[in-house]
This record gives structure tokens, sequence and C-alpha cells, in this order.
């Protein structure tokens, strides 16, 4: 079994990235990285986040049309500070490097980089000094926005100096013969009015891209894909009612029709009514088996006495698995597995370019011996690009724009040992904080708003009694892709119901409190 699943599971990890284009975002460790990559898919070019420890062979082998250096925290003059393959400049394919990337690229092909002890940061101004396709038609003096403390002070042979700042003399140099850039700023924030287009020039003049990465494209991709990994044999999908679950099985069952079965399994961790209206919205829009497994008592079973998140959602991880498998020996052929898996999950979870800041249970939380191939078809995707491809196959606005719900539920919203007791306090509490959200009409323009029970209690004083109990941390953000993301500007009013209703109404809380911390460098769960 183990090797047909492994050989499934190659198999569709190869249909599943047969992209007729890519650029390769070489990450340095900046916290821009992904702004990056989704300033590139923007511009309809496919765009991977890939390590630092990149090879020339292996740039090769994945045939981009485009590499972009990420900038970095680091000098280049730190001790033990990052480099790159120098034989990736010799590749012939074009590069653009971007702050650290730019002085990086600098000091490698024999240029100088110079520590000037004059930092450059937040909005400076740009004088474009020559003429070149990076800066085509923009602006000869433009706003941009710079960090940096070191600078390029003496181009490589072979480049010349297209834009200087106050602060750097070389704020941008190439060598268009060889296709090599390299900026000092940030072209990539929003804070460089003209970034974007910078970047798409790079993609269209320098790259040659035809901006065929689309949401009709990432469809037709990903059922091709389906399609020739799974052949006639029958798959399930873990639903969870969400809009990536949904957008994923959408596209199998697109792809495969009724060898479809999507499995809703009810972990005890969900929100007040949710199991009941995920059911129906679900046999409302989709035309497949649905088996609704009730396991609220094995999963809270299963996290007694455990109190370290990362364990939590392995346990969790672990524990739908093993439903999963068991419900998958009742079909007969069922050896496939959909996951709505998203490029945050994986980047989150660990991988080549990226620390562990969490183990998601559907990436770092899955068991090593799992019998199933999985079948991920947006691995590759932002939650932005899901919502945008589930709207193209036509599902309901009630599934596309519901705000993101993690799998592991409350379990990740109880700091400390999940339990009965406190999940139907998290829950009556939770109820509340939606209500009023939706009533005060912020529930679309907000990413996520819920939340969270704390393992510590507070004194209170209710009714000229002493209170003993918990306090509820309200968390809401906004974002685009769940990557970054900002706390919410709350009006105080609705703030104020909140509080007044959930102490009110919800015997076990005293007070609420507001998360207003951002990510980074908080994440949006708790844990």
């Amino acid at each position: 079994m183990r090797d047909h699943v492994a050989a499934a599971t190659e198999t569709y990890g190869q249909a599943s990235t047969t992209i007729d284009q890519r650029v390769l975002v070489v990450d340095f460790g900046a916290q821009y990285a992904q702004l990056i990559a989704r300033r590139v898919r923007e511009a309809n070019v496919f765009s991977e986040i890939v390590s630092r420890e990149i090879t020339a062979a292996e740039v090769k082998r994945r045939a981009p049309i485009g590499v972009i250096l990420s900038g970095g925290p680091a000098s280049v003059f730190a001790v033990g500070s990052y480099s790159i393959d120098p034989d990736i400049f010799g590749l012939g394919i074009p590069i653009l490097g971007i702050c650290y990337g730019h002085q990086l690229m600098a000091q490698a092909l024999g240029g100088t980089v110079t520590e000037t002890g004059k930092g450059e940061y937040g909005k400076a101004e740009l004088s474009v000094t020559a003429d070149g396709c990076l800066f085509e038609d923009l602006p000869r003096s433009q706003t941009v926005w710079m960090s940096h403390k070191d600078s390029v002070s003496a181009v490589p042979d072979g480049f010349v100096t297209l834009a200087s700042s106050p602060e750097a003399e070389i704020a941008a140099m190439a060598d268009e013969s060889r296709g090599l850039f390299g900026v000092q700023f940030h072209p990539e924030v929003v804070h460089t009015p003209h970034g974007t287009a910078v970047i798409e020039k790079f993609l269209t003049a320098v790259c040659g891209s035809s901006q065929s990465w689309n949401h009709s494209s990432i469809i037709e991709r990903s059922v091709a894909a389906i399609k020739e990994t799974v052949g006639d044999e029958r798959v399930i999908c873990a639903l969870s009612g969400g809009v990536d679950s949904s957008v994923a099985a959408a596209l199998v069952q697109r792809a495969v029709g009724r060898q479809l079965t999507c499995i809703f399994v009810d972990n005890g961790l969900l929100r007040q009514g949710e199991g009941a209206q995920v059911e129906s919205t679900f046999r409302e829009h989709f035309d497949v088996d649905l088996v609704h497994v009730k396991a609220a008592d094995r999963f809270v079973s299963a996290l007694e006495g455990i109190t370290d998140p990362e364990t939590k959602r392995k346990i969790i991880g672990e524990t739908f698995i093993r439903i999963f498998e068991e419900e998958a020996e009742k079909i007969e052929g069922a050896s496939f597995l959909v996951q709505g898996t998203l490029y945050p999950d994986v980047i989150e979870s660990g991988s080549e370019s990226a620390a562990l800041i969490k183990s998601h249970h559907n990436v770092g939380g899955l068991p090593d011996d799992m019998k199933f191939a999985l079948v991920e078809p947006l691995r590759d995707l932002f939650k932005d690009e899901v919502r945008a491809v589930g709207s193209e196959i036509g599902l309901p606005d009630d599934i596309i724009l519901r705000q993101p719900f993690p799998g592991p539920g409350l379990g990740v919203r109880i700091i400390g040992e999940v339990t009965a007791e406190r999940l139907e306090i998290l829950r009556a509490a939770d109820v509340i904080v939606l209500e009023e959200i939706k009533a005060a009409g912020l529930y679309h323009d907000i990413w996520q708003s819920f939340g969270v029970l704390p393992a510590i209690k507070s004194v209170g004083v209710q009714g000229d009694f002493r209170t003993y109990a918990y306090p509820l941390i309200l968390r809401a953000v906004t974002s685009e892709d769940a990557m970054t993301a900002d706390f919410a500007r709350i009006p105080y009013e609705v703030l104020e119901r909140i509080s007044s209703r959930v102490i009110s109404e919800v015997e076990e809380i005293n007070r609420v409190a507001y998360d207003i911390s951002s990510k980074p460098p908080a994440t949006i769960e708790w844990e």
C-alpha cells in the first residue's frame, strides 16, 4: 500500500506543478518575501518561494523565466551572512535583486558594497539617472520605500547605474545584456507607488512573460492533474465547510464526478451550530455523497491533559487521519485524500525555504504512517486566489466569503487544556462576537474575528459580589492572504457591545480584552 501511495503522491506533485512559466523568489529571511511572490502572481505570473540554499543545478532544473532575490534583515558583512550559489548568475536566466539581494548581486559579481553608517529607512526620493527598461515610461523622480544601512558604492563590470537616492548613490543598477538588475528600494510594498510597475516590467520586458497565470488556467491545470492522478479510483475529501476544502472539493468533483465522497468530521471543536450549518450548505450546493462523522468525544478525550500547542495540533491532525482511514475502508478502492491545504499552511509549517512557525494539522500534523495519497489542488495558492477560483467555479458567496476557521477549530483558541466545559464557554462567547461583528456590517471587512479563552482567571465584581472567572481575548484582523495581518480598528461602540453582552450572558467570563498586535510579530491564531 505504501508503494502505491508514494507513487501516486509523486505523480500528483509532478502534475500539479506543470506550470508553463514560473518565477522563483529566493528568500533571504525578508519579511516581504511572500509579498514579492504575491506581486508576481498579481501580474499573472506563477511565483514560488525557494530557499537561499538552492543550487544553480536546481534552478536550471526548475526552468524559471526569472529569479528574484529578496531582501533580508542581515548585512552582507555580517559573520555567517546569507549567500547564494554564484553559478546562478551565469545561467542566462533574468535576475532581479531587491535590497539585500541587490547588494548580494553586486558583491558576488565584483562590485563594491560599503558600510556607509548612514541608514535610509522609510520614504525616499528616487532619481532615475539613465534609461533602462525597468523604469521605462515611469517618472524620473518618484517616491520609494527604503530599509537599508549598507549601500552599493561601485557596480560590477558590465553594469550601469540606473537610479540614485539621497543615501544610496547606486539605488538601481543593470546589466541588460545579461538580464541582471538590482534595486535598493522595495518595489513590492504599497509605499513604493510605482513598484508594481517596476516588477511587471521585469516580468514582461526582461523575462518575456506571457502573463497567462490566471484563475481559468489554475482550474484547467488542477482538473487535468487530478484526472491524471486519480484515474478510475475512488477519492475522499476532508470537508470542513470553509472556503478551502469547499473549493478543493469542487475542483475534484469537476475532475472525477461521482468517484468523490466528502467526509465532514464534527470533532467537537466547532463553533455553535456549525455542524448542522456545514451539512445543510453542502447538500444545497454539491451533488456528491457526504458522510457526517460525529467524533467530539474522541477528539476531546485525545486532548485530555495536553497543553502544548504543537502537540495539540499533531494529535488533532492524526485523529482526523485515523477517522478518514476508517471511513475509507467502507468505500471500496478509496486511497486518495483531498485536502484544502494552502501555500501559507505549507510555509508556516516549515519547509526548505521557511522556518517552522506552527504545524498546520493538515501539513506538519499528519502522521508518517498515513495510508492515503494526498491530492492538494490548492497547495500553491494564497487564500484570496482560492476565493477567486471558487467564484470562477460558481460557488456561492456564503462559502466564498466566509471568514477562515482553523482546522483544529477552537482547540487552538483555548490556551492550555481543551475540556468540554471550556469549549462550551468559548462557544457561548464566540457566537456573541460574530453576531455583533455582523450586526455592525463589519464581517466582510475583517479577515477573521473570534474569541480566545486563556488558561487564567481574574477577579471581578458583579451585582456587588466578587467573581473569579475567565477573561475573553477578542481577536480581529485585516489581511489579504494571512501571511501578514493588522489588527482591525473596530469602533469602540462595537467593542463595548461585545464586552457588555459577553460578560452579561456568559457567566464564566468577567472581562474582555482586545488584542492589538499585528502579524508579524504575533500570529493570527493564538496557538
